[in-house]
């Protein structure tokens, strides 16, 4: 038996690379295509101002979900919960986290991004890492439960750090370029 299927219990699977990899690129065709569309949408004054108030709705929606299992896996490490109650919170959230990064990228067609300015470029670079880096949390989500009530091997303790910093730094990283872009 492989180490991946000795990691799991027996009625959990992997979800599949090949759909990991196939929802990554479809996703990051997805977020192209915005960026492409949103050169070609000229919103007027009214829906510009609607169009903020939802980015910045999905924003709440989407980061603070990463931050609540973030929070709860910081709980963890630190003895004061049990892993399952990380795991528990984080698949709990995972539907409002992807409805806030979806309706961060679907909004954003209406917020007249420029894109030849680099930290726009990177605002969307920091945007398609958090999505590729949530599809490797949920496998490395998947890979925790066969761990639920035991130790947790180090590799998968330092995997699961790696994407937990990657998150952070890339939806607080967007946020911040976010910002600074709507001051000009």
């Amino acid at each position: 038996m492989s180490r991946t299927a000795q990691e799991l219990r027996p009625a959990q699977e992997l979800t599949p690379s090949w759909l990991l990899t196939a929802i990554g690129l479809a996703a990051t065709a997805c977020i192209a295509a915005a960026c492409w569309t949103a050169g070609h949408v000229h919103a007027d004054a009214s829906l510009l101002t609607v169009a903020r108030f939802f980015h910045v709705a999905f924003l709440v929606v989407g980061l603070g979900s990463v931050l609540a299992v973030d929070w709860f896996a910081l709980l963890w490490l630190t003895g004061k919960r049990p892993l399952a109650g990380v795991l528990d919170t984080a698949v709990a959230l995972q539907t409002p986290i992807w409805a806030g990064l979806g309706g961060l990228v679907v909004s954003g067609l209406f917020l007249r991004p420029d894109l030849h300015s680099p930290p726009t470029l990177v605002k969307l670079g920091l945007v398609v890492a958090v999505t590729v880096n949530g599809l490797w949390a949920h496998r490395l989500g998947q890979r925790l439960e066969a761990h639920r009530t035991g130790p947790v091997p180090r590799r998968l303790l330092v995997l699961s750090g790696l994407a937990a910093a990657v998150s952070q730094t890339g939806w607080w990283g967007a946020s911040l370029i976010g910002f600074l872009n709507s001051q000009t």
